[in-house]
């Protein structure tokens, strides 16, 4: 029944607002959004990681003077959507799953503080720990797979059983190379934060006589300045990031090489001529059977 009907029957009705009730489905719906959010970047991460693997996986594996064919990022996002993106959804579940666990532990942390529980703050710190290492061990994975998938087809399980085996195989290659190229990222990145904040400093500090004239007077320099450190920051992030999948998608395909291949003429190596120079993977030439004369007694 609407208020007009009750007042027609009672005319001292009057209409005073109390107070507003929220909703029981409320926290839960603000879950899902946090959950979707999550899934939703994580989604949106591996997608593009499936992308670039499948982009070098088959300039890797593809023969000849012409490497790539025309428009390799639309073919291999095409192939994404269609036959690969179960795979990326499933990868990328398993991660947003895993940091709702750690957001849900850090709700439990912040509300059990008052209670002052040394203990109880010690398990927590833990289980926080464990689960990011959880975290940053599935997406190793993810990465691995998806680079197997791009490669052989297969599914995410299977795809990630035959990354994990591959690598645990080639253990002091993995860890040589990780290190290596983590390092060269990071002094890439360095160099170029460097690069631009000085260059802005010397700007907009008019240290430079040919643009003194054009930028404005500045009362406090600096915080341009650390704009634009942190916006080069975020871009070399970006574009590192394309060449750390490079190198990854490139170096499992080396060792699923190395595995299918043994550089003779009957299975030679897919890598490329500079590649086997470095590693020392010449392919051998084919022997041919030498008449030997032989004698009769």
């Amino acid at each position: 029944t609407s208020f007009s009907s009750c007042e027609a029957s009672c005319p001292g009705a009057v209409c005073q607002f109390v107070k507003y009730t929220r909703s029981k489905d409320y926290s839960l719906l603000q879950v899902v959004n946090v959950f979707g959010l999550y899934w939703g970047l994580f989604f949106c991460s591996s997608f593009s990681e499936l992308v670039l693997a499948g982009v070098f996986s088959h300039w890797y594996w593809k023969r000849g003077s012409k490497r790539l064919p025309s428009w390799p990022v639309t073919r291999a996002v095409f192939y994404t959507v269609v036959f690969h993106l179960g795979t990326v959804a499933f990868g990328s579940l398993v991660i947003a799953i895993i940091r709702m666990i750690r957001l849900a532990l850090e709700y439990v942390e912040k509300k059990c503080k008052k209670f002052n529980n040394e203990i109880g703050r010690c398990i927590l710190c833990c289980c926080k720990s464990c689960l990011w290492c959880l975290e940053k061990f599935m997406q190793f994975i993810n990465r691995n797979a998806f680079i197997m998938c791009a490669v052989n087809g297969t599914n995410f399980c299977k795809s990630a059983k035959d990354a994990f085996k591959l690598l645990m195989r080639n253990l002091l290659r993995v860890v040589v190379l990780n290190s290596v190229c983590d390092f060269l990222l990071l002094i890439g990145k360095v160099v170029i934060v460097v690069a631009c904040g000085s260059v802005s400093y010397l700007a907009f500090g008019g240290y430079i006589p040919r643009i003194r004239e054009e930028i404005p007077a500045l009362n406090y320099f600096f915080i341009p300045c650390i704009f634009i450190v942190i916006g080069s920051y975020l871009i070399a992030s970006a574009f590192f990031s394309v060449y750390s999948m490079a190198v990854d998608t490139l170096f499992l395909c080396f060792l699923e090489d190395l595995e299918r291949n043994d550089g003779s003429a009957a299975k030679p190596y897919f890598m490329s001529r500079k590649l086997k120079k470095v590693l020392g993977k010449m392919e051998e030439p084919e022997v041919q059977p030498r008449n030997i004369p032989t004698t009769e007694f």
